[in-house]
């Protein structure tokens, strides 16, 4: 197998300016790309991102080009991101590692906890009258984002701390939002099950994403033989490359499949 890491100094978890990966990267691989960040752009809401023209018919050559080692790993739920990538026919896990949905449609998911439930409600209350909060209802998870509102960070962090200690749900943060959530599942835990199917198994992993949330995945890449690649600004993170943004992601996937 092809050895496609970078100098050793590099590839500890530092911040560094990583280099572009190369499209050869995908060769001998299984593809598993983040959603929200990575194949469309961040949106104010989460129910405003706009899903670029064309890109489920790049996820399906991806996906006859890895002969069906490709896979969408998101913290939305798996009917969510089906929904906006017009049902494409691969893999998609959901909730941030706890819902797989198969290329036919079917999902299998853990039973929502009353725990979670009242989370919920905790959550809706708090963010109730604060302009600029917004509460995201998730199958397995409720996420407060401040995008638009980013001086009240502090506040929605303390709040969710506390919360966190007081349900025992999991604590997850993200680019300017906080989530509770079940736990026993994140990207790296995925990412490993889905190596362990017939198609993957003996591959490279390659796993591309943007934020804290798909760090546990960079890492299992890394331990698999595999990488991980950033998409977006320099921080320190066990990715072994990056791609500055969403366009550079698209052209990046085109050129493999070209």
């Amino acid at each position: 197998m092809t050895d496609f890491s970078p100098s050793p100094e590099e590839g500890s978890i530092a911040c560094l300016d990583l280099q572009m990966p190369p499209p050869q990267l995908l060769e001998n691989a299984s593809l598993f790309l983040d959603f929200d960040g990575t194949l469309v752009d961040l949106a104010d809401r989460p129910d405003a991102v706009h899903v670029p023209p064309g890109l489920h018919d790049l996820l399906g050559a991806l996906g006859r080009r890895l002969a069906g080692r490709l896979a969408i790993v998101s913290g939305r739920g798996a009917r969510d991101v089906a929904d906006q990538l017009g049902q494409p026919p691969c893999l998609i896990v959901g909730s941030h590692g706890a819902e797989f949905r198969d290329a036919t449609g079917r999902i299998t998911a853990p039973p929502r906890s009353p725990t979670l439930e009242e989370a919920v409600l905790a959550v809706r209350a708090f963010a109730d009258g604060k302009q600029g909060l917004l509460v995201e209802d998730k199958p397995q998870g409720v996420a407060l984002h401040y995008r638009l509102s980013p001086a009240r960070q502090d506040e929605c962090d303390a709040f969710a701390q506390d919360l966190a200690r007081r349900t025992g749900l999991y604590l997850q943060t993200g680019k300017m939002m906080v989530e509770l959530r079940m736990g026993g599942a994140d990207k790296g835990i995925a990412l490993n099950r889905l190596m362990g199917q017939t198609a993957m198994r003996g591959t490279r992993p390659v796993f591309l994403g943007d934020d804290d949330t798909d760090e546990t995945a960079f890492r299992a890449a890394r331990a698999l033989g595999g990488a991980g690649i950033l998409v977006g600004p320099v921080r320190v993170t066990a990715a072994l490359w990056r791609l500055p943004d969403v366009a550079h992601v698209h052209d990046w996937l085109a050129e493999a499949v070209a």
